[in-house]
């Protein structure tokens, strides 16, 4: 997994330790330099107006993509894209989920519009030239592969009134067939509570085939909603994991851990209160068993990406936040673009170039490049 949360261990214990602001902003780029990895070739037509929904940089120069009705590869580093779709796979958007292993391998979840509980799960292990198709009993939620073979999938099942129904499902053939290994819905047999029904589930994590974690929100003030499996998803725990002193009447949430390895895991939370929006960061160097609060907290913290243990960004609406020493410090980078409300997501591929697409009130999308850390961009496309 490239995209980590990674942030300095705190010397302190979670309920001893309090959280810093950041100090005042103050511009400043990251002067690191990057290497140029080989582009693969492909193949497919070259789309001249991308208008990207979603992007996923392997490296610096190959990557994915997805818009309304296509899945698209790049080789040059997002200076142009080229249709690599399924044949007949119809709309795509935001409406599909996805999983991209490596340039050659990923998989694309299409939702059936008639029946939102099935859909069509597409793989392909040559980079798009060739895909083989896969009936499936979900539509919509998350997919994540731990390697070409294993794969899990949060199956939504319908959210309401603060709850909101799963079904787990793994599979070890690359996708090809799904066995569920729990669900909170009661309507159907043999559901659980380990996981309650209650809270809206934002995230999936995976660490191999044993261990994830479901991150979200209930509307409890003080508690982060945060649960764990350790047997396969067939029984959940919920993670010893506490708000910063002085927030316990704020509205947390999270979309669960991410890891810089095996025993090094992070989790942003938001915390909504009447001060407004921070993001505390947590960190684990026992595989989830405990959580220590990192010493910052980052006003209005939103889309956060780590590319390496010590290097990562947190976008807050205005400005980019950077730490280049695992959070112990951070810099606010203001951007020579206003990306403002447009901003729709980030992708880092190191310490010094990234990618933002934005998407403004008329619906017209852009990509846009960084070589310096997010001080300038330039646009590429739309």
């Amino acid at each position: 997994m490239r995209h980590i949360f990674s942030f300095l261990l705190s010397a302190c214990l979670l309920t001893a330790c309090a959280p810093e602001l950041i100090p005042s902003p103050a511009t400043q780029a990251p002067a690191l330099s990057a290497g140029s990895p080989t582009a693969v070739a492909i193949g497919g037509t070259t789309v001249p107006t991308p208008g990207l929904v979603y992007i996923h940089m392997q490296d610096l120069q190959n990557g994915w993509g997805i818009n309304d009705t296509d899945v698209l590869r790049t080789a040059d580093g997002g200076i142009s894209w080229n249709k690599v779709s399924p044949a007949n796979v119809g709309a795509l958007g935001y409406s599909v989920s996805s999983d991209f292993l490596d340039s050659q391998l990923c998989w694309i979840l299409v939702p059936d519009p008639k029946n939102m509980q099935a859909g069509t799960l597409y793989r392909t292990s040559d980079g798009g030239k060739t895909w083989s198709n896969i009936p499936v009993p979900f539509g919509g939620g998350e997919i994540h592969f731990v390697d070409a073979k294993q794969g899990w999938m949060m199956a939504s099942l319908g959210a309401g009134a603060g709850s909101m129904g799963v079904a787990l499902y793994q599979a070890t053939d690359s996708g090809s067939t799904w066995k569920q290994a729990y669900t909170n819905d009661p309507n159907q047999t043999g559901a659980g509570d380990s996981l309650p029904l209650s809270g809206l589930k934002n995230g999936l994590t995976v660490l191999d085939m044993q261990t994830a974690w479901i991150g979200g929100v209930v509307y409890t003030p003080g508690t982060i909603y945060l649960y764990q499996t350790l047997d396969g998803g067939h029984t959940w725990k919920q993670s010893p994991i506490q708000v910063p002193s002085g927030y316990e009447q704020s509205q947390p949430e999270t979309t669960g851990p991410a890891w810089a390895s095996a025993e090094n895991s992070y989790v942003a939370v938001q915390l909504q209160s009447q001060n407004g929006v921070m993001m505390a960061i947590y960190q684990s160097l026992d595989r989830g068993t405990s959580w220590l609060l990192t010493p910052t907290l980052i006003p209005q913290g939103g889309a956060i990406d780590f590319v390496t243990g010590q290097d990562g960004f947190v976008w807050n609406g205005t400005n980019f936040y950077v730490t280049h020493d695992s959070a112990k410090t951070w810099t606010s980078v203001s951007p020579d673009v206003a990306f403002g409300d447009s901003f729709a997501r980030m992708d880092f591929v190191n310490p010094t170039t990234g990618f933002v697409l934005t998407s403004d009130v008329n619906s017209q999308r852009s990509l846009y490049k960084t070589t310096n850390g997010g001080t300038t961009w330039t646009v590429l496309g739309h």
